[in-house]
């Protein structure tokens, strides 16, 4: 074993590389003859080498309110996660289930509200959720799809099993930052990659478009397509710039856009020119001032219209966000058996909703026990970490809770998966997740691999960029090599 990982500790939790202090996984004993035989310094040359990559290429996030300046550089971790091959079936057809369930469960939501009428699913808290848009009742979408690109966030418990913690199914964010990942460890130990058995995500830029241009009008061969951005000024404007290079497609502002006819065209030094697919990165609220906020200035007068008369089509489709209202989550397994008669292949975790009284109760009561959560809040924002709080954080979490119950869910405190993190000269084990990318266009596809991100604090569970965490490289292995 390298003095590398010679005083490693996996502790008592499930480390991802070791199954035991000096014993690593099976799986891992392909790069611990290249990266484990390095010295630290020569380790640590490595890492700077990856950071000083991510620094030329901009590789960058926004953190809102923060007085020390706001673009910052994402952090990197350089040693990989590592997923073998009979794990990762298991993942994806779980994702692929669950994918499924959710558009069918929102094709019914917007039209014949079945779920809701047998009982499955309380139209209360469908209709009180914030995202919920009834201006889109029986309005058709593109092949009965709308999420055509999902985050799901994946947990791992003390046991190892994967668990569900959220899905992303409005405008999921950090698939630049899984390719750029990959790029990195390319330039930083070049030829490891070509060596081992690792699935590639290159493809992930024409994937998309595959799946945009899957949107576009029957009519129309050759589709044109937008990103649509709020601006230089949003937290994920770098991997808005970065996916339309990927694809090829030019990134707009809505001032770029004009509706005429029903029809959305962009302005170009040639003139006009009809946009046939938008993939926007623009929230509902802000998308048409016309018909959701008076005063958004992000958005394009007349699009609604343009998208419901089936003039152009936008992925995710306006409405998705009832489904990721994190007090529907808790129902996902229920779609699951009502639309497709399975049992979920990736459970959730438990979940205690604060609309449901006896659950509301219990919650208030074990506030120091759980980890609650504000149901449209992201980012690790509006969370109550239990085990970690204060009597005066409790307490206000109480009032908050008591105030709006429908606006709060709560969870056991999972005993998250750890991975070696390097830290200076050695490693610590860090908490982790995991956030594979699901395209649904003429059919369904998981990108091998997604977006391993780290609680780089020690101790911490939140393993959100805002909140201090960053990422890695996810390798998925091939069958036949492991």
């Amino acid at each position: 074993m390298s003095s590398l990982f010679n005083d490693y500790q996996p502790g008592s939790f499930f480390d991802e590389m070791f199954s035991a202090p000096a014993a690593a996984r099976g799986h891992y004993s392909g790069i611990m003859g290249s990266i484990g035989t390095l010295t630290p310094a020569e380790y640590a040359t490595r890492q700077r080498t990856a950071d000083a990559v991510f620094l030329r290429q901009g590789v960058t996030f926004t953190v809102y309110g923060d007085d020390q300046g706001t673009e910052r550089i994402f952090p990197f971790d350089l040693m990989p996660r590592i997923i073998p091959h009979q794990e990762w079936e298991r993942v994806e057809s779980g994702l692929i289930q669950r994918i499924t369930a959710l558009n069918l469960f929102l094709n019914d939501v917007y039209h014949g509200q079945k779920i809701i009428n047998d009982g499955i699913v309380p139209r209360e808290l469908v209709e009180s959720a914030s995202h919920f848009r009834p201006e889109f009742m029986g309005v058709k979408v593109p092949h009965g799809i709308y999420i055509h690109i999902c985050g799901t966030d994946l947990v791992r418990d003390g046991k190892g099993d994967y668990y569900v913690l959220e899905d992303n199914g409005r405008c999921p964010s950090g698939a630049s930052y899984m390719l750029e990942n990959r790029n990195a460890m390319k330039r930083t130990f070049p030829g490891l990659l070509q060596s081992l058995p690792v699935r590639p995500v290159d493809a992930y830029g024409s994937m998309l478009r595959e799946t945009l241009a899957h949107l576009a009008p029957p009519s129309v061969i050759d589709p044109n397509i937008v990103v649509l951005t709020p601006g230089v000024f949003n937290s994920a404007y770098f991997e808005h710039c970065y996916l339309a290079k990927q694809m090829g497609v030019p990134i707009v502002e809505g001032r770029d856009l004009v509706v005429k006819n029903d029809r959305i065209f962009m302005r170009t030094t040639k003139g006009l020119q009809q946009v046939h697919v938008i993939y926007r990165r623009i929230d509902d609220d802000f998308l048409d001032p016309l018909v959701f906020r008076k005063d958004s200035l992000l958005g394009v007068p007349g699009l609604v219209k343009a998208y419901q008369n089936g003039h152009v089509a936008l992925a995710n489709s306006i409405g998705t966000g009832v489904a990721d209202d994190k007090a529907v989550y808790a129902l996902v397994p229920k779609m699951i058996k009502y639309y497709l008669d399975q049992d979920p292949i990736l459970p959730n975790v438990t979940t205690y909703l604060g609309i449901d009284p006896k659950e509301c109760e219990y919650i208030l009561a074990n506030l120091p026990n759980l980890v609650v959560k504000a149901v449209n809040e992201s980012g690790g924002y509006g969370m109550l970490m239990g085990p970690h709080s204060t009597k005066e954080e409790q307490a206000e979490f109480a009032k908050r809770i008591a105030a709006n119950p429908r606006n709060y869910i709560a969870q056991p405190v999972l005993q998250l998966s750890r991975h070696p993190v390097f830290q200076g000269d050695h490693f610590e084990g860090r908490h982790i997740d995991l956030r594979p990318y699901v395209l649904y266009g003429d059919r369904i596809q998981v990108v091998p691999g997604g977006l391993t991100r780290v609680a780089l604090k020690k101790g911490s569970l939140v393993v959100n960029s805002s909140q201090g965490g960053g990422s890695k490289d996810t390798w998925v292995l091939w069958d036949d090599q492991e």
